[in-house]
């Protein structure tokens, strides 16, 4: 390979959310990768900072240029240039725009398990959360349509958080799903909120499809937020973009951003998205293919030393979702004991919620040999909590 994602980087002391973490303790919890960013994103950064005056930016062509190339090459969206909105971050974008395109008290539906951000945006607004569950076979997640258009239905309900691709199952919803969401949806005059912040982060040979790319309908009745953060491992610049096909909407989401005053990028925040998607390409390519060995090898390892887990089959994402049923009910307990007797830190399911509760996420984004250890550390864990709650 190309790139050298085997480097350990010591991220300790450098003011890391993911590794501001007791002594011994190995993170595999936060959505952040441990590789060093692509080489062509650090160069447009260090030149950039070269010049030494960091003002206040404007988007120039070029930024707009990025998304729309990249969207019609990788996912075969041609995105018009008028649609495209700056805004600090696709959570900022997601509170915004619940704030601005829904009233208090009114219902914002999320299919759980899922992003446990989700919750806050919407119950930090004064907006109620409306939960239609994925059906779990003990296998894989499918939608449940029923309950979905039962959920639209309410006369209560006005907009729903898509997660496309889904995290933190790693699903990639199939063209004929999201139409079925869509016709649903227009039926029953509920805007569709696309979060598809993890769309680059797929198998190597699958690809995930822009909600609003599906068909006019799909289009004129959504707003997707989309960024190269995940992605290139830059979520510490505060950079993102709003797809809006439909002007009247986009006009409203315009103004909830500027009031909110995130729709103005930092100097940084412009560079950094321009040669992640004109020059990172090749970096991408050879990263998903290191993603998915890891998420292999921690699929061989749990199936041959440990059992009594379950990885649950994901197409996209480096997080996986372990079913940790016939352990323990309570997987925040289980979490907990992980992180106190092993020294690995997940995340408890219950965080993206109800339907996560025996569940536990780990994120592989990191060198194979703390991959490994990780492993260790969990197989440790695991039978020691059996022993001791026998």
């Amino acid at each position: 390979m190309k790139y050298n994602f085997d480097e350990n980087i010591n991220r300790l002391h450098t003011n890391s959310m993911k590794w501001d973490v007791d002594e011994n303790v190995l993170p595999m919890w936060v959505a952040d990768m441990d590789f060093m960013t692509a080489p062509a994103i650090r160069e447009a950064i260090q030149t950039r900072a070269s010049h030494g005056v960091f003002g206040y930016t404007i988007l120039p062509d070029e930024w707009y240029c990025a998304y729309q190339t990249w969207w019609k090459k990788r996912h075969h969206f041609e995105i018009e240039k008028e649609w495209l909105m700056f805004c600090t971050g696709v959570v900022p974008a997601i509170s915004s725009i619940v704030r601005k395109l829904t009233t208090p008290a009114e219902n914002v539906l999320i299919q759980t398990p899922v992003y446990n951000i989700f919750f806050n945006s919407i119950l930090n607004n004064g907006r109620k959360v409306l939960e239609s569950p994925l059906h779990f076979d003990g296998e894989k997640y499918e939608i449940d349509f029923v309950d979905l258009e039962e959920k639209m239905a309410d006369p209560q309900t006005t907009l729903m958080i898509l997660c496309n691709p889904h995290n933190p199952v790693g699903k990639i919803w199939s063209r004929e799903e999201l139409a079925r969401i869509g016709s649903l949806a227009k039926k029953h005059h509920v805007l569709i909120l696309s979060d598809e912040i993890h769309c680059d982060l797929t198998d190597p040979g699958c690809e995930y499809i822009p909600f609003a790319s599906v068909n006019e309908e799909c289009a004129s009745n959504s707003v997707t937020c989309i960024a190269p953060t995940k992605t290139f491992n830059i979520a510490g610049l505060q950079t993102a973009a709003i797809v809006v096909p439909d002007s009247n909407l986009r006009h409203k989401v315009s103004r909830g951003i500027n009031t909110d005053e995130v729709a103005e990028p930092n100097v940084f925040a412009v560079e950094a998205p321009i040669a992640a998607f004109t020059k990172s390409s090749d970096w991408l390519d050879e990263l998903r293919v290191y993603l998915y060995d890891n998420k292999k090898t921690v699929r061989d390892f749990i199936h041959e030393h440990l059992s009594m887990l379950k990885v649950i089959d994901s197409e996209a994402t480096y997080l996986l979702w372990i079913d940790c049923t016939k352990v323990m009910e309570d997987a925040t307990e289980l979490a907990c004991f992980l992180k106190e007797h092993a020294g690995l830190l997940l995340s408890e399911g219950e965080e993206y919620g109800k339907p996560g509760k025996a569940f536990l996420r780990m994120n592989t984004a990191t060198s194979r040999n703390r991959i490994l250890e990780g492993l260790s550390r969990l197989e440790k864990g695991i039978h020691e909590f059996i022993k001791m709650n026998k």
